[in-house]
């Protein structure tokens, strides 16, 4: 594929994955949503079956990284072109915040009958639980280390043919489940930084911050489970 078709494809597959990911939040969250208060398994399994449907789409186009994490953690191990890691990472940034510009149309009656400014910002950004940057840090890192650390080792395994995509599916539900109750587990910068610009440049009603002071955690926190998982794997014996 050309390298333009790829960088589309980093785009449009994190543009989906954000649609689909903020989407449910905002569902969850917003009031008068025919699946307000649905809760944690909801936005969990949406996030994860949104996570497989755009590593399907752009699959057949690139690599479908749709993840700075991801793309760092291949390029650090020589196993993806050095020359296209800031132009994926710019395409997925990009993606990301038209992905969340649309879940913002598609709900754009709610927002108005919404006056939680938090519940708000979920539906685009990550926010912790408890904010402890250390702490916050530590779980973000420990989450993309597990999603590189599978990914990498799903590549191993001699799959059927148009079935990873859905197992990557099955473990960011996974870690969803398991690790996203401290951070609510952006593990990945572009996720969470895309619609956290869509959150502060989008007229929404009833937004409050965009929590600027906490959106570094979601960015160097995946970096850093990344490069470890990808450190971890390239010594492990074959």
């Amino acid at each position: 594929m050309s390298d333009n078709l790829q960088i589309f494809s980093e785009f449009l597959g994190t543009a989906i994955l954000v649609l689909l990911g903020d989407g449910v939040v905002a569902g969850v969250n917003l009031k008068k949503s025919k699946a307000e208060g649905a809760g944690w398994i909801a936005i969990t399994v949406g996030w994860g079956m949104g996570l497989a449907m755009a590593v399907y789409i752009a699959g057949f186009m690139g690599p479908a990284h749709i993840n700075p994490a991801v793309t760092l953690a291949f390029a650090a191990m020589g196993d993806f072109s050095v020359g296209l890691v800031v132009p994926f990472i710019i395409a997925q940034i990009l993606g990301g915040i038209v992905g969340a510009t649309i879940v913002w149309l598609a709900y754009m009656p709610l927002w108005s009958e919404t006056d939680d400014a938090d519940g708000i910002l979920a539906s685009f950004a990550t926010a912790p639980a408890v904010r402890h940057f250390t702490a916050n840090m530590v779980t973000e890192i420990i989450g993309t280390f597990v999603l590189v650390l599978g990914l990498l080792s799903l590549g191993e395994n001699d799959l059927s043919d148009g079935f990873n995509p859905l197992l990557i599916g099955i473990l960011v539900l996974s870690i969803g489940l398991s690790l996203g109750g401290p951070t609510g587990y952006a593990i990945n910068p572009a996720r969470d930084l895309g619609p956290r610009i869509a959150h502060q440049i989008l007229p929404i009603a009833n937004k409050g911050s965009s929590d600027w002071g906490y959106s570094w955690v979601p960015i160097v926190g995946p970096i850093i489970g990344g490069l470890l998982a990808a450190g971890l794997f390239t010594i492990i014996p074959f």
